[in-house]
């Protein structure tokens, strides 16, 4: 009778005691600028070696990218792809041989890793600008949109977390999300339009904010707004966003 009595207790106290949470990061900036790769997409000093978080513990935790790689970006972006997925940031990586690629760097048991990374653009001093993050195909699970090449030529490229990639869905060409040497970088942005989540992204001369939709998979263009002048702000978004609405 006790022991029954006991396992009983035992099995109540397990139900209502509180689940042990992992540890998350909640914030992170790029750490020591150095010159080794020299590209400068945004400007100086906007290449960093180094990467430093801070999870809900108070801990900072460090990573550090080797000589031949730098951040090339201006502020890690904090993202959670999915209602139970961990937190992880989006970054930007430049190698010296392949140019820029997206990387999802998270917490990989105490430390600070790349969990999962696209394929590099593959060549040097080829940049990337991503246009955000969100549930472009309606199943609950975020994308990563980003133009490759916004200075010559520019793709954009949507991009699905599988495993230890982010492997690219669909592409589309004639787009333009950045300056070069200019540090703005919110030219572009995702949008609920129409009851869907889209991307505003400026066209290749930046005059035009086309609207794209990812449907069944591929990335399909359902309106525009055309400006008289070249877009160089988030402003721009702004008034076309009221224009669709």
């Amino acid at each position: 009778m006790m022991i029954r009595y006991a396992l009983a207790l035992f099995a109540l106290m397990v139900l209502v005691a509180p689940s042990v949470r992992a540890e998350q990061i909640i914030a992170a900036s790029y750490a020591e600028p150095v010159a080794r790769y020299g590209h400068y997409a945004l400007g100086r000093p906007h290449e960093y070696a180094r990467l430093v978080a801070t999870t809900d513990t108070g801990r900072e935790v460090v990573l550090e990218l080797p000589m031949e790689e730098v951040f090339e970006d201006l502020a890690p972006r904090l993202v959670q792809l999915a209602d139970q997925a961990p937190a992880a940031l989006l970054v930007i990586v430049s190698s010296r041989d392949s140019g820029s690629r997206l990387a999802l760097v998270g917490l990989d048991g105490s430390r600070l890793a790349i969990v999962a990374q696209s394929a590099p653009i593959g060549m040097t001093n080829r940049w990337l600008n991503p246009v955000g993050v969100a549930d472009l195909s309606g199943e609950g699970e975020a994308e990563i949109a980003a133009v490759t090449t916004p200075h010559i030529g520019g793709v954009l490229r949507v991009y699905r977390h599988s495993g230890e990639r982010l492997v690219e869905i669909d592409s589309l060409s004639g787009f333009s999300n950045h300056v070069y040497g200019s540090p703005e970088l919110d030219l572009s942005r995702p949008s609920m339009i129409d009851g869907r989540m889209q991307l505003l992204v400026p066209d290749a001369r930046r005059q035009i904010v086309r609207v794209i939709m990812l449907s069944d998979g591929e990335l399909v263009e359902t309106d525009r707004c055309l400006f008289s002048e070249p877009i160089t702000g988030p402003d721009a978004l702004d008034e076309c966003e009221r224009r669709l609405h």
